[in-house]
């Protein structure tokens, strides 16, 4: 069993096509900009089993047409990998296309395993250095530089997203050091997305003070100065 904080079917954002996503509940990181900090605790949402998940996905499968399918996100999936590469396997026997939406929380064995699974890894890269990093995210860069390695060297078919915030991620400089930190990759996509302010109101409702109170997003001239720099 795994503990799922929800499900959303039939999204457009979340890798190719239309997708089912499940939400795992647990994250070992405290981004600053999370959208979704009702899924930090892991021992919250519900219990579900890998037929679970792959009876909800066979009910939406003829929506997924050709480049569509299940995309696991969270939260971190990595810390219920285990969980999460049952689901892959029992997906795959339905013919379904699985992607994993992770920010490399944590590394070890369980990872690679899952990573070496999914059809398509979409990698969150906090940002480029070490401190840059802690300071957004509270954890270690180390984690992420192994997800890397391992992705460079199985040359996965790899998305890389970066959340450009003031502040922290808005700068020529560490957008120059993620074109170098992802080369070598089997990268598909690049994709540079403007921080925005969506999920405040989850900080609010759990109690929480929003740690980015009055930074604004990005306007479109600083997103495309940026872009072109890639």
């Amino acid at each position: 069993m795994g503990r799922v904080h929800s499900i959303e079917t039939l999204g457009a954002l979340d890798g190719p096509g239309l997708r089912m996503v499940v939400f795992l509940q647990g994250c070992p990181l405290r981004c600053r900009y999370c959208h979704n900090p009702d899924t930090w605790c892991a021992g919250g949402g519900q219990e579900l089993s890998e037929a679970d998940i792959a009876a909800r996905a066979a009910r939406y499968k003829r929506f997924f047409g050709k480049t569509g399918g299940v995309t696991f996100s969270g939260g971190e999936p990595l810390l219920q990998a285990d969980f999460v590469l049952k689901c892959v396997r029992a997906l795959h026997e339905e013919g379904i296309h699985c992607a994993l939406d992770t920010g490399a929380g944590l590394w070890n064995e369980a990872s690679a395993r899952l990573f070496d699974a999914a059809d398509l890894v979409i990698l969150d890269v906090k940002h480029s250095d070490p401190a840059g990093f802690r300071r957004l995210t509270g954890g270690d860069i180390g984690t992420l530089e192994q997800a890397l390695a391992h992705l460079r060297a199985a040359q996965k078919p790899t998305w890389v997203r970066q959340v450009i915030v003031e502040g922290y991620t808005q700068d020529e400089g560490q957008v120059r050091a993620l074109k170098e930190k992802i080369r070598g990759l089997n990268l598909e996509r690049l994709e540079l997305l403007p921080y925005h302010t969506l999920g405040v109101h989850k900080w609010k409702a759990l109690g929480l003070p929003y740690a980015l109170e009055g930074v604004a997003p990005p306007d479109e001239t600083v997103m495309a100065r940026l872009r072109a720099l890639l």
